[in-house]
């Protein structure tokens, strides 16, 4: 059946236009699709503009109608606000997608008009519906409440939007035998201090990229991480044996001022190269896991907590605002639950 199909506009509606060879077996076809209307003015058939059916037609999703000036014109007002406020990259990024999916979804109202029905029209046709995760949930709604709050100056009762309840998902951990054979995988000495200094020092991925070579306190053996989440600095412990490789590292490296960079000198080290780093590790390793940068942290604070460290030094090590989000690494520490006897042993 050969067709062709595009996004249009029929009776301010978002619809997609199928045109076909006429013949009546292909026709019977189409009136099967669901949503599937005629239109006696355009004089073709149309169905609603959905991903579904944008996949289905081969439609780029990619493809969207063009955000009316309003719309344009509070999205610049808002990114400007966020930056303003110096928050950070990604939440910028994040936030403004998110407006950008709501406006579409109302491309036909006036966002001066949006009020909470509109939320949560929102919150049940489009992110129940799509399945979308209770995080990106959360996301949205942040960002629609601080906009209306800064650009359109006024409260929504963001209170009667029903949020999600958090997911209890546990970090994922990795032994210390599975630490040591990536730690030892690679034979570059700057791959090998890269991923033994996120493990040693418990580091995002973030604050291992920006961290400067007056950022290693030799002296009094420490890393000093600063404007980390949350803007914050804070301070490490930095193992012998860690300052041992990096003096190797910068011996045959010459940073200038990173302590890690990329090819061109004073240029910081990529993201996507240090990801490709680790995957070479578990590779050689024939650690079949999903395995990120994340779990070496999470090891790292989970394998103190099994040392012995309290957890008060862990959320201080770890940069965290609450001891709750550093509680949760007691429900994956397995030193307790080893002491436990099965009854199967019994029997």
């Amino acid at each position: 059946m050969k067709w062709s199909a595009q996004p249009i506009k029929h009776h301010k509606e978002r619809r997609i236009a199928i045109t076909f060879e006429k013949k009546q077996e292909y026709a019977d076809r189409i009136k099967k699709l669901e949503g599937i209307r005629w239109s006696s003015s355009l004089r073709l058939w149309h169905l609603p503009d959905t991903d579904e059916n944008r996949i289905r037609f081969k439609i780029p999703l990619e493809i969207i109608y063009s955000p009316s000036p309003e719309s344009v014109s509070a999205l610049k007002t808002f990114e400007s606000y966020l930056l303003s406020r110096r928050y950070s990259p990604n939440t910028i990024k994040t936030y403004m997608e998110a407006l950008k999916v709501f406006f579409r979804y109302f491309s036909e109202k006036d966002i001066r008009t949006i009020d909470n029905n509109d939320i949560i029209l929102f919150n049940n046709d489009y992110i129940l519906k799509k399945n979308l995760s209770s995080s990106y949930q959360n996301q949205m709604v942040n960002a629609i409440k601080l906009f209306y709050k800064t650009v359109e100056n006024r409260n929504l009762e963001i209170e009667k939007v029903h949020r999600p309840k958090g997911e209890k998902t546990l970090p994922n951990v990795l032994s210390k035998e599975e630490i040591k054979m990536i730690l030892n995988a690679n034979s570059n000495i700057k791959h090998v201090a890269m991923l033994s200094l996120i493990y040693s020092c418990g580091l995002r991925r973030s604050e291992l990229l920006n961290l400067k070579l007056t950022d290693i306190d030799s002296k009094r053996n420490i890393v000093i991480i600063k404007q980390s989440k949350g803007k914050k600095d804070r301070i490490t412990p930095l193992s012998p044996n860690i300052l041992e490789i990096l003096r190797a590292y910068y011996k045959e490296y010459r940073p200038t001022t990173y302590l890690f960079e990329g090819q061109v000198k004073g240029n910081i080290y990529s993201e996507q190269s240090l990801q490709s780093v680790l995957k070479q590790a578990l590779k050689k390793c024939n650690i079949a896991k999903p395995v990120t940068l994340h779990w070496l942290r999470h090891s790292y604070a989970t394998h103190l907590l099994e040392s012995g460290t309290d957890l008060r030094y862990i959320q201080e090590l770890l940069g965290h605002n609450s001891s709750k989000t550093t509680e949760i690494y007691t429900h994956v520490s397995t030193k307790s639950l080893q002491q436990i006897k099965s009854p199967f042993d019994d029997l």
